[in-house]
């Protein structure tokens, strides 16, 4: 077997056994666990993130919270229950990318989190290209990242004349690129990454669409009073009336008292195709008199409804 192919099976292989944090490459697991143990002693100040140290997540925690302490964890479920625990007194998941749509699973689990939403903040994509420590570009022949970053960089991919393979996600790609130490092999993951784990910086902006970005929101155990003043934004979930035309129902008093919902998303309960809940955000906090008027009329229409937080509007920022 040539050796390239060798080494694209052994990529393939340790993206397959990334299930912990426990199979993440070496130098990844070195910096979980030294986090762990500053959050561990600052419970308070640490803010849990899904993903290696690294990942987008973690840019988003150091933006958004640049006194607090990344705390990593395996899946968005884990993250939550840190905060939920009290291992952590925050943390920022990703609710949705403006290019991709809404993160699987963060609408499912934040509705029954028992967490409530304190502030929201953008993080813009920016793809590196991420090689060994002291390897230059003509020395890449293979690209390894989680297969959505492999997707978002095709173009530039294929100008450049490099293949690629998927693997777990984009911190842990530069992590495995920076433990292997082959020249030939690179990543796909942020500026972050790769100060981190000391790769090479390749090549910057990799991405074919400079506009991409992901809405991330803070998460606590107890919500902040809603903004005086100023742009806000309040997110709420609930369950309709199994009705005709319930959704249309508890929805009409947003449009009738002129409030703008700037996202709506549903999942189906029970198994079942009957009963579904919702999960939107709101332009306006409970306090102005038209957004207090609509959430009359939509628990009147609604078995039942769960505030989640109200907070400042977060610029998400032009390119």
């Amino acid at each position: 077997m040539p050796q390239r192919s060798r080494q694209v099976d052994a990529v393939r292989s340790a993206a397959a056994s990334v299930g912990t944090m426990d199979n993440y490459p070496a130098p990844a697991r070195q910096l979980v666990a030294a986090m762990r143990a500053a959050a561990a002693a600052e419970p308070l100040r640490a803010v849990a993130f899904q993903g290696a140290p690294g990942a987008y997540s973690h840019q988003a925690v150091r933006e958004a919270c640049p006194d607090g302490l990344p705390l990593p964890c395996f899946s968005f479920e884990e993250a939550m229950e840190a905060v939920q625990d009290g291992r952590a007194g925050r943390a920022a998941i990703p609710i949705e990318n403006n290019l991709h749509g809404r993160v699987a699973d963060v609408h499912t689990l934040l509705p029954d989190s028992g967490l409530f939403v304190t502030a929201e903040h953008y993080v813009k994509v920016e793809h590196c290209l991420l090689g060994a420590h002291g390897a230059v570009l003509a020395d890449v022949r293979e690209v390894i990242s989680h297969p959505q970053a492999v997707g978002q960089c095709r173009k530039r991919l294929r100008a450049m004349g490099l293949r690629s393979a998927g693997f777990a996600d984009t911190a842990a790609a530069a992590a495995e690129v920076a433990a292997q130490g082959d020249p030939a092999l690179a990543a796909l993951a942020s500026r972050l990454a790769g100060e981190l784990y000391g790769n090479s910086l390749l090549h910057a902006g990799m991405q074919d669409a400079d506009h991409n970005r992901t809405r991330f929101l803070l998460l606590a155990r107890s919500p902040l009073p809603a903004p005086a003043e100023g742009p806000a934004k309040t997110t709420l979930s609930f369950e309709v009336k199994n009705i005709p035309a319930a959704l249309f129902k508890a929805l009409g008093g947003f449009a009738t008292n002129g409030v703008n919902l700037t996202r709506l998303e549903s999942q189906l309960r029970g198994g079942g195709f009957t009963a579904a809940d919702f999960l939107i955000d709101i332009e306006g906090t409970p306090e102005d008199p038209g957004v207090a008027r609509a959430l009359e009329e939509l628990q009147f229409h609604s078995k039942w409804v769960r505030m989640l937080g109200s907070y400042p509007a977060a610029d998400p920022g032009t390119d």
